[in-house]
């Protein structure tokens, strides 16, 4: 869809990256009404006019924009719903059970690669693997509730967590049982998803005297939530079920016995659903929905794998927002192909160099697209990062017609380049050396794909940047203090904020300068007094949302929040990274070699061993918080700040609960990984070595030295029966 100044024909849109915060903010401020303005014609109106892609495309810019520019986010914005926003009347449900969504996969070989980390994960090497294999609806998801029997609550999926009370609406659609029959479970929570068929929708746009619906999944997804019952009931819904939520009992022992059951208790459900034995199946099966997509009388978007196996999907678990169990193996994306005028440096806060693609503007999808992302300097040249050829080793240039592709991305990818149109005269396109900001050396490590500036905190490109990570909505959030502010202070030569701590400080500098803020253009003595208290209002920070907002590399908000719950402190997070970065391995740079020190560092080995917490992590996060510069800036900081402790995350108490557990030898009933997410579930902490602080060692067949320590230290040593016992395990 388009910008604020391209018109509503579609939108070259430009990278986050580079618009200036006014910019950001006048297109925010039009995508935002747009898009709200969409949801009210669906959902309130029910007289949608955009398109699908129209629609998923106006809403990704503006999440895209949003996140980089979260000081302009609206507390209102659209994209903090799921599935549009509470409608008048509607009441909210709190989900049993979380609604999670899927990791997307679109190639053979992220088929293979999921195959082969459930594989991984359970330690399976035969063939005692299946999948099942389904269309993958472009509806409304839902869950409908059954107390004995009876339906008793119908809820969209909102946010994942909370969704909207749409009893009455389900009530009226056919495919939905109000009573199911003896022998279910006492309580049963439905998953599946409300669609319109192809024939309906057109029939119900002959309908409506002229009104046209702009796509079954809108009509669906607004007639579904309309305030008056009576509306939903004369729109043409149907239902599949596929999943479940809260159980007083298991439906079956596999996905597709449990999907059968369903069925038997009157829910419609896919036919198309097959069962796999591998991932050459599980394609097989994909390819033969794809020839079918045409013709099957309802819009789908891929084929959804699931592990058959229901107690293998207890085992794989779930990760933060996704099940380890299941994928979503998208349809190809769409392409066109156009003209790349130019590629451009940007350089993030990490002094990444990375490469962005001008287009001339085209249509991918349904959206008008001027850019695209060219990932790094191999890409570039056609290659990967370990030097194998990619596109048959075309390299991209200037001046060439190139393939464009968009898989639901907000940023196109460009796919392949036409030899045959490429202009005379051509050169390969050089990557820059140095970095356009600042100057400073671009230097390329040893097995990273990215060059990085040099610069550091020299780079404003990196300082401005990660200032305004620090202010971000994830990290300390300031009213008041976004991307314009910081670089306007970054700038100042009177009250300058050149560090996260230069923020804390900035009211006492104030007080004390001749240039009071208060006297400045665009500044009053009521808009200083409100960000001078936002800025003290966010002196007490939770743990998770500093680590996040020092910006280190491969620290996001996910391994921020892991890394807050096992430590717990500041100080305790400290103390262990000054402890590793003390031990042999730390001085080692290879990778290989690391690896094989590792047994004598306990506290490396400690960082290393916390579960979603890799070695690549570790490495940065030490790196960081003892360099000298860097450190003394993180210590200003905290000196100014009051760090909240973690939350413990609520777990049942278990006889593990609080201890802190090793494992060493072999397990032959359950891999490591498995072991120490079961371990971690049950309320315990995961160490990769023996120490004093460890209250039980888990020992399987070739237990060596850790065995040995823990019977130095007096340490409670079980085998792995005794494990299975502990961790409900067979």
């Amino acid at each position: 869809m388009a910008d604020t100044d391209r018109g509503e024909g579609g939108a070259g849109w430009s990278d986050p990256a580079l618009l200036d915060e006014k910019r950001a903010g006048d297109e925010i401020a039009d995508l935002a009404a747009r898009v709200a303005q969409a949801n009210e014609d669906y959902h309130t109106r029910d007289a949608p006019v955009l398109s699908d892609a129209e629609y998923d495309a106006l809403k990704q810019r503006l999440l895209a924009l949003e996140q980089a520019f979260p000081q302009l986010a609206r507390p209102d914005s659209p994209t903090q719903a799921v599935g549009g926003a509470v409608a008048e009347g509607f009441g909210k449900v709190t989900h049993a059970q979380r609604m999670m969504s899927l990791e997307n996969g679109f190639s053979a070989e992220d088929v293979a690669d999921f195959v082969a980390r459930v594989r991984s994960f359970l330690g399976l090497r035969g063939d005692d693997l299946s999948f099942t294999a389904e269309p993958k609806i472009d509806g409304l998801s839902l869950s409908l509730r059954y107390e004995d029997g009876l339906l008793v609550q119908a809820a969209t999926r909102g946010d994942g967590t909370v969704g909207e009370n749409v009893t009455a609406n389900a009530r009226t659609i056919a495919d939905i049982p109000h009573k199911l029959p003896d022998g279910a479970p006492r309580i049963l929570e439905v998953r599946g998803e409300v669609y319109m068929s192809h024939a309906d929708f057109e029939r119900l746009n002959a309908a409506e005297g002229g009104r046209v619906f702009a796509n079954p999944r809108n009509a669906a997804a607004g007639s579904l939530r309309q305030i008056d019952p009576a509306v939903t009931a004369s729109r043409p819904l149907r239902f599949f079920a596929y999943g479940w939520g809260e159980l007083s009992e298991p439906l079956a022992d596999t996905q597709m016995g449990a999907v059968e059951r369903l069925a038997a208790l009157g829910f419609q459900t896919n036919p198309l659903t097959r069962l796999c034995r591998d991932a050459d199946q599980m394609l097989a099966v994909w390819a033969e929905i794809e020839q079918q997509r045409a013709t099957l009388g309802y819009d789908i978007d891929g084929v959804v794998y699931k592990v058959n196996d229901l107690s293998y999907q207890t085992r794989l678990g779930f990760r933060s927002t996704t099940p380890r169990w299941a994928l979503a193996h998208k349809f190809p994306a769409e392409t066109a192909w156009t003209r790349l005028d130019r590629i451009e440096i940007q350089v993030g806060r990490t002094g990444a160099l990375s490469p962005v693609a001008r287009l001339e503007p085209v249509t991918v999808g349904g959206v008008v697209v001027s850019n695209a992302t060219l990932h790094n300097e191999d890409y570039i040249a056609g290659r990967d990062s370990s030097g194998t050829p990619i596109r048959e080793g075309r390299d991209i240039r200037e001046g060439d017609w190139v393939m464009v592709y968009r898989a639901g991305d907000v940023i196109p990818k460009i796919a392949d380049v036409d030899l045959s149109r490429r202009p005379a005269g051509s050169h390969p396109y050089r990557f820059p050396e140095t970095c356009p900001q600042c100057g400073s050396d671009a230097i390329r490590e040893p097995g990273d794909s990215v060059r990085r500036c040099t610069g550091g905190l020299v780079c404003p490109a990196q300082a401005i940047e990660k200032l305004k990570h620090f202010v971000s909505r994830a990290a300390f959030d300031i009213d008041g203090l976004g991307a314009k502010q910081i670089e306007m202070f970054f700038a100042d030569p009177a009250l300058p904020i050149r560090e996260p701590a230069d923020i804390f400080t900035l009211a006492d500098r104030d007080a004390r300068s001749i240039a009071r803020l208060k006297n400045r253009e665009g500044f009053g003595a009521r808009s200083v007094e409100k960000l001078f208290a936002a800025i003290e209002d966010k002196r007490r920070i939770p743990l998770e949302r500093l680590i996040f907002a020092l910006g280190i590399r491969h620290v996001g908000e996910v391994a921020a929040g892991i890394l807050a719950r096992h430590f717990g402190t500041w100080d305790a997070l400290i103390a262990a990274v000054d402890a590793a970065a003390k031990e042999p391995a730390f001085a080692v740079p290879d990778d290989k070699a690391r690896r094989q020190v590792m047994a004598g560092s306990p506290h490396w080995s400690e960082l290393t061993t916390i579960n979603g917490i890799g070695a690549v992590l570790v490495q940065s996060l030490v790196t960081t918080l003892t360099q000298e510069a860097e450190r003394a800036s993180i210590d200003r900081l905290t000196a100014q700040i009051e760090v909240i402790p973690a939350k413990a995350r609520q777990v049942q108490q278990t006889q593990v609960s609080g201890k802190t557990l090793v494992f060493t030898g072999t397990l032959e009933r359950m891999t490591r990984a498995e072991a120490k997410a079961r371990a971690e579930a049950m309320g315990a902490k995961v160490a990769g070595s023996v120490s004093a602080k460890t209250d039980l060692l888990i020992a399987g067949p070739g237990a060596g030295s850790k065995a040995s320590k823990a019977a130095e230290l007096g340490v409670k040593v079980i085998d792995e029966d005794e494990w299975l016992r502990i961790a409900g395990g067979s």
